[in-house]
């Protein structure tokens, strides 16, 4: 099998972790993960106690911009968003069920806590909520960039206070009203 990143080197087996073996490049350091062991190692894996909030994240690494192909079957592999705070994004198979992680992407998934939560990362409920959340980034940043950043953080504190009032409603009625 060929890398799917470099496209020359074959893959060579490796272990990403203990009782967790992919096939590596020793090129681009991008590991083919079969998400079979996957499975087999997140039930076998004892997490860590988890802390209330995600690590910062030290280093990202460099993500596959295009569309890679299967080293397997050679179709297009699906991408997957991670989180909102990065950019990298997973590739996986869904006919061969497995999963290229560009090099440095398993230590990025530990930082984020996200290396024992890998099958909710490529649903479409984990992908929506991306979505929504960058898209309220979005909004945010045009309200700061066209009120400026005091006004916009009242905007936000008023907005934060409607949404709790039992009122809320009324309010809203009242203020459209002009």
């Amino acid at each position: 099998m060929k890398c799917p990143a470099c496209k020359t080197p074959d893959l060579r087996p490796t272990m990403i972790e203990a009782l967790l073996p992919a096939m590596g490049c020793e090129q681009c350091k991008g590991s083919l993960v079969g998400l079979l062991y996957y499975r087999h190692w997140a039930e076998k894996h004892k997490p860590e106690q988890e802390t209330s909030a995600p690590a910062t994240v030290t280093e990202v690494p460099a993500d596959s911009a295009s569309a890679l192909h299967c080293p397997k079957c050679h179709r297009i592999m699906t991408k997957y968003r991670l989180s909102g705070s990065v950019n990298n994004r997973l590739d996986v198979c869904t006919i061969c069920d497995e999963a290229w992680l560009d090099g440095g992407e398993w230590e990025l998934l530990e930082q984020l806590q996200l290396s024992d939560k890998l099958p909710s990362v490529f649903t479409d409920a984990w992908q929506r909520k991306l979505r929504t959340e960058a898209s309220e980034r979005t909004r945010q940043e045009i309200l700061r960039k066209t009120l400026g950043a005091e006004d916009a953080s009242k905007v936000e504190s008023l907005r934060t206070w409607l949404n709790a009032h039992p009122a809320k409603s009324t309010i809203l009625t009242y203020l459209y009203r002009d």
